[in-house]
């Protein structure tokens, strides 16, 4: 009995254990530019431009595949304009890693047939690494007021950062994207925050840090 308890208890830890580390990873490195932020209603549409960057992930099949579905998901969500996305531009970012279609054709597919989602699209499809992703959507962002970087709230802080240093100047323009949700993915967050603390290991401290 004592095991099961014990065992209980140490599952419901790393649950809020990874729920916590997921939540503070999305919120380092955003700010507040021109005023709202991911979770409410905010003021795109009314003269701010902005730009949804959604990147792709490992996608070497001719099919979109379930990690790239769920950022398209949360890319259109956090398109908060009253008119439904059209006043914001989605960046799909991702070259190919096979034989098949890149992964922001695939992506932007997705979001066309299966989401419904009818606002403008832009794609950068010659990246295969996160680095590559952010220079290459450099030339696509830089007239927008606000940018979202769309991903696992990890790799989306890496991207961030990578931002950051490239054009601190774009990087002063990050707010919040929707790509966290309390709750979603729980069972999976544990192993989410393992590896995102692994591959968030070059980061400098000051670039994990909430509102940096």
């Amino acid at each position: 009995m004592r095991r099961r308890t014990g065992l209980a208890v140490a599952g419901a830890a790393a649950l809020v254990w990874g729920e916590w580390l997921n939540r503070r990873w999305s919120r380092a490195l955003v700010g507040d530019a021109e005023g709202g932020d991911a979770e409410g209603g905010d003021a795109e549409g009314a003269g701010v431009s902005s730009a949804v960057v959604v990147l792709g992930y490992r996608n070497s099949r001719a099919t979109v595949n379930v990690v790239n579905r769920w950022r398209v998901r949360a890319g259109i969500r956090s398109v908060t304009t009253p008119d439904g996305g059209h006043g914001t531009r989605v960046i799909f970012s991702g070259g190919t890693t096979g034989d098949g279609p890149t992964e922001a054709r695939l992506m932007a597919d997705h979001a066309r047939s299966a989401l419904g989602f009818d606002g403008p699209v832009l794609l950068e499809d010659r990246s295969t690494t996160t680095w590559e992703n952010i220079t290459n959507v450099i030339p696509l962002i830089e007239d927008v007021d606000r940018i979202k970087i769309v991903s696992q709230p990890a790799h989306a802080l890496k991207a961030r950062a990578y931002l950051r240093r490239q054009r601190p100047d774009l990087a002063a323009r990050l707010v919040r994207a929707d790509d966290y949700r309390p709750g979603e993915w729980i069972v999976l967050k544990p192993l989410l925050a393992l590896y995102g603390l692994w591959t968030l290991r070059a980061l400098r401290p000051g670039e994990r840090k909430p509102g940096a």
